[in-house]
């Protein structure tokens, strides 16, 4: 796996694809700046080296050119950060690009236009790819956010830098944090399994059957296992049309001598509300009219204490409705049990967009071992699929 330290950046151009595709409010002001704040130490090193960088990213779905999805509304942030200035191209392919790319001198920064201006990006346009290939020496791919896209910007470029290319310190996090949970996890190892739907997650859960020892499985997901066995579920949300796929899951783990965990109480509501009635109950006991929308007490106490004996930790998907105060207590406990066993040497990883949306919410940031940047190309990866924007490095 070649990385930035396999290369010296003296003189060189760095061609980095780094994923800015970062929340704007109505003025466009950034209001999360932690995709560039990842691309940091890439670019950093890159200029220590005595090289320039050319960045290149999309923002948003454009349809064609949109000033709204501009790239130029964020480079003060990007300035802020870095601490260096950035110029801009107007465009990312073309003369002008061209020029302002050539006379790049070290130490200094160039942003492209926003590649999804040109519907060719998505496309995975060979002669686009060509175009942004000539701006730069060696080509570095950052964005795990969009690796498992076949992009022009991700995957097609790499071919035009035959052995000039490397991954960047945050994809290469990503590549290291997933291996360390899929391939090199020192036992025991835990998959907590979150979010509504069994169907988003079956071939996450048939890929880590084999790599894990203790498997916690919550949120709305809960309710088809439960209903599976025969529980009364009440209102809860389920998937009948996977209750046949549960029993068969649950059966493939106990062949495989995997321990899976299921809530044994829920806080049920009598309505999808914050404001609801509310009441604990035993997960297969829920009354009708009523849903569970979090994990029960009984259940936090039996998850802490599997937690807490694992040495390798997945953490994908909330445990409740957290985003309503009421029913995020789940999601909270479980973040704390996971901070306490990292703090005591587990490795732990969180990735997906509501347990990462969860973990910064909640303060957990700093308190789990890594968080990945990826929702969809995280997913990818855990059901066992290589990335088009990582297989393009590696070849």
């Amino acid at each position: 796996m070649k990385t930035l330290n396999d290369f010296n950046f003296n003189n060189k151009k760095a061609l980095i694809r780094v994923d800015f595709n970062v929340p704007l409010d109505d003025n466009y002001n950034v209001t999360d700046a932690t995709r560039i704040i990842s691309a940091k130490p890439t670019i950093i090193k890159i200029l220590e080296d005595g090289g320039s960088c050319v960045l290149m990213s999309h923002l948003g779905r454009p349809k064609g050119f949109q000033d709204e999805f501009s790239l130029k509304h964020i480079i003060n942030k990007i300035e802020d950060i870095l601490g260096v200035e950035v110029k801009f191209a107007e465009d990312c392919i073309g003369q002008e690009a061209k020029d302002m790319a050539d006379s790049l001198k070290p130490g200094e920064i160039l942003l492209l236009e926003n590649l999804r201006f040109y519907e060719e990006e998505t496309k995975g346009d060979k002669e686009f790819a060509k175009k942004l290939s000539q701006l730069g020496d060696i080509y570095v791919n950052d964005a795990f956010g969009t690796a498992h896209r076949a992009h022009a910007s991700t995957t097609i470029v790499a071919d035009f830098f035959e052995n000039q290319k490397c991954f960047g310190s945050l994809l290469a996090k990503e590549i290291e944090s997933i291996n360390r949970v899929m391939q090199d996890g020192e036992k025991p190892v835990l998959a907590v399994l979150g979010g509504a739907k069994v169907s988003s997650k079956i071939t996450v859960i048939e890929n880590i059957l084999d790599k894990v020892d203790h498997l916690i499985i919550g949120g709305g997901m809960t309710f088809t296992f439960i209903k599976a066995q025969g529980g009364n579920i009440g209102d809860s949300i389920c998937e009948d049309d996977k209750i046949d796929l549960a029993l068969d899951i649950m059966q493939q783990a106990k062949n495989k001598a995997v321990k899976i965990h299921l809530p044994v109480d829920v806080k049920a509501a009598d309505a999808f509300s914050n404001d609801a009635n509310t009441q604990i109950c035993d997960v297969n006991e829920i009354p009708d009219g009523w849903q569970g929308l979090d994990a029960g007490p009984k259940s936090l106490d039996i998850f802490d204490e599997v937690v807490n004996q694992c040495k390798t930790i997945l953490w994908n998907g909330p445990l409740g409705v957290f985003e309503m105060e009421n029913f995020a207590n789940g999601t909270i406990a479980l973040g704390n049990s996971i901070a306490k066993s990292t703090e005591n040497g587990a490795f732990s990883l969180v990735g997906g967009g509501d347990s990462v949306a969860a973990v910064k919410q909640f303060g957990f940031e700093n308190k789990v071992s890594y968080v990945s940047t990826g929702g969809g190309a995280m997913l990818e990866s855990l059901e066992g699929k290589t990335l088009p924007g990582i297989a393009a490095i590696m070849e």
